[in-house]
């Protein structure tokens, strides 16, 4: 007897169902899972938000409930996604729930081979104090040929995928007014 791929699969699929149902693997405990984490959603506070990651603007609900976000899906009504997640949208439950996120400011000296912590209260005064001596050594108001250039190539940026558009104008503004040229952004598909 030969059989076309279609049928084969289909064979298959049902010989699987059967053997796995004689087994006696039940769906219940998952179906009881799912069925207390629709309750969850349920009572939970919803927020529409735009997926961070790309300027493709995927639209995702978050479910929150006492302070802490308890799931992530794509909005189904949303006109570009329609409730579809790319591998970095699907990654967004992560995002906000993830033992390994760094949650302190994190600071490696010159020829150190150690991290240590820092408050924000140190980290942000280190920050621009590194950024002033860097513009201020490097500025130029003039290029070669005597055209005002009025910029930096001692300060590069690379942005963070994790800003959405309005960050990421408002970072450009900050960058631009510092006068770098030397500017990029991960966020790519």
């Amino acid at each position: 007897m030969l059989l076309t791929r279609r049928e084969f699969l289909k064979t298959s699929a049902v010989t699987a169902g059967v053997a796995i149902t004689g087994m006696g693997f039940a769906l219940y405990p998952v179906e009881a899972h799912a069925a207390e984490l629709r309750k969850n959603l349920e009572e939970a506070t919803q927020t529409w938000t735009i997926c961070p990651y790309c300027a493709v603007g995927c639209g995702f609900v978050v479910h929150s409930s006492g302070g802490k976000v308890i799931n992530i899906e794509g909005d189904s009504e949303h006109p570009i996604n329609q409730g579809t997640a790319c591998s970095k949208g699907s990654s967004l439950y992560q995002m906000a729930n993830n033992e390994n996120r760094l949650t302190t400011v994190r600071y490696r000296a010159a020829g150190a081979t150690e991290w240590q912590e820092l408050t924000w209260e140190e980290a942000i005064p280190m920050i621009a104090e590194r950024i002033k001596t860097a513009r201020d050594a490097t500025f130029e108001t003039t290029n070669a040929e005597g055209n005002t250039v009025n910029r930096t190539t001692g300060i590069g940026s690379l942005g963070s995928a994790a800003l959405d558009n309005e960050e990421c104008w408002l970072y450009q503004k900050f960058l631009r007014a510092l006068g770098l040229v030397y500017i990029e952004h991960q966020a790519r598909n």
